[in-house]
């Protein structure tokens, strides 16, 4: 009886792990769907990228560097114990000069009350590295928000060229099905029989090509989410656009304003400007005072009475006089990178401007690609039926079937390409004035929805 309630209890336990085994990763942690939308692929790269993970313990780091620049301001206080053990100690009549088994404890205080500036300075240089470390965060999420935006629109721009090479291999297919028929029944040639299998034959590759690329583009996804490659993944989105309207110059003040690489070169400005004032310290007096409260016996045991107690306080300045131009040195030095931050602040500033205008010019480029290609689309198709209908009335030759085909598939390529350079010179745009896609309102995100290349205004 009990090695039956032993099977059934197996049983039961292995039922309920293979029903909850896929819901957990290695981790305990809820596997995600397989399906995935721009937003979700973008939030999963920044949860999953290694870079932005070490960034964020930079930050860390950077934090805990205020706190030790602080405590520069702060007294320090220290406990101590010593025995020291003298093998001959000189002792004229009346006079104290040590015990030969000598006990000190000792409560210390040391502040520093003037540093020549030196630990301002170094305060506010950490301040503004924890700063400078958040934009550098920033920086890194942004870069692995545009790599996941390629990605992905490359995606969905491989799931349409599929589409579009499967309706092109169907419609040779079709086609020939229909010539092999009039040839049997007589009204069609061998030739024209033979010229649209070959076109069969030469479609059947860019079918397999596109799907390639599909399974190639997956895995490069899946590398940059941090998972395996041949992870699944699926999407029910297809390419589409809305209309950017484009404002260069509110496009290079929001640049100015906002891109971190502009506010990481102004914090590094802003650092060398107190690195000079470091520098300088080495030009002024350093104060600073100390105390000391102590007990000291030659007996261990009776230390802590009143006759073996005794304080000292003291102030100390130390003025430099002479220390052979190092400070001079620094201080060039400091200088000299200051100049520096500058001017590479001022070459950013040229150079996004560039990138700007690119991004303006790649949005007119490929809006007038879409717009001359989507207008062809309906003519090309039309095109196609009226060559079938002549041919199948003998009107029209083969070749001229043959050709709209192809002439409507390379349209339709036309078209998606357009549609993805346009979804990429937004994201380009994007990344060049320091926006995330994330930040913008839902009805102003980059159109990729279920209703295929379809222009929205925006």
């Amino acid at each position: 009886m009990l090695y039956k309630k032993q099977i059934i209890f197996s049983i039961a336990l292995s039922s309920l792990f293979l029903i909850f085994s896929p819901v957990f990763s290695q981790d305990n942690q809820p596997i995600p769907g397989a399906e995935l939308n721009l937003t979700d692929t973008i939030i999963l790269a920044f949860k999953n990228n290694k870079d932005i993970q070490i960034q964020e313990r930079e930050i860390t780091i950077a934090n805990a560097d205020i706190l030790g620049a602080t405590s520069n301001f702060l007294p320090q206080i220290n406990l101590e114990g010593t025995y020291t053990h003298n093998a001959k100690v000189f002792t004229p009549s009346n006079i104290f000069t040590g015990f030969k088994n000598d006990n000190l404890l000792d409560l210390s205080l040391a502040q520093s009350v003037y540093s020549g500036g030196f630990n301002m300075a170094n305060l506010n240089q950490a301040k503004l590295s924890l700063d400078a470390q958040k934009e550098t965060l920033r920086a890194k999420k942004l870069d692995v928000e545009f790599d996941a935006r390629r990605l992905y629109y490359g995606l969905l721009l491989a799931y349409e060229t599929e589409r579009i090479a499967k309706d092109a291999l169907d419609q040779a297919i079709e086609h020939y099905e229909d010539v092999r028929r009039m040839y049997e029944q007589g009204t069609a040639s061998r030739f024209d029989m033979l010229q649209s299998g070959v076109q069969v034959s030469l479609l059947e590759p860019e079918v397999v090509r596109a799907r390639n690329d599909i399974e190639s583009l997956k895995a490069d996804l899946n590398k940059l989410l941090a998972r395996k490659v041949d992870f699944p993944i699926e999407t029910k989105e297809k390419l589409s656009y809305s209309i950017t309207e484009i404002r260069e110059s509110e496009f290079l003040k929001s640049a100015y304003l906002e891109r971190p690489e502009i506010k990481l070169k102004s914090l590094g400005i802003d650092i060398d400007k107190w690195g000079i004032q470091m520098a300088r310290s080495g030009y002024r007096p350093q104060v600073n005072i100390q105390a000391d409260y102590y007990y000291r016996s030659n007996n261990l045991s009776n230390m802590i009475n009143e006759s073996h107690k005794n304080w000292s306080a003291g102030i100390s300045v130390n003025i430099p006089i002479f220390e052979g131009f190092s400070t001079k040195a620094k201080v060039d030095a400091a200088k000299a990178r200051f100049a520096q931050a500058k001017l590479s602040k001022d070459n950013l500033v040229d150079q996004i401007a560039v990138e700007v205008r690119k991004a303006c010019l790649d949005l007119k480029e490929s809006e007038a690609i879409i717009r001359s290609q989507k207008d062809n689309v309906g003519e090309a198709q039309e095109a196609l039926r009226i060559a079938e209908v002549s041919y199948a009335n003998g009107v029209a030759i083969n070749l001229d079937v043959l050709d709209a085909q192809v002439s409507l598939a390379q349209i339709q390529r036309n078209l998606a390409s357009g549609i993805y350079d346009y979804l990429m010179a937004q994201a380009y745009l994007d990344r060049s004035i320091g926006r995330s896609v994330l930040s913008l309102a839902p009805g102003a995100l980059p159109k990729v929805s279920h209703g295929g290349a379809n222009e929205k205004k925006g």
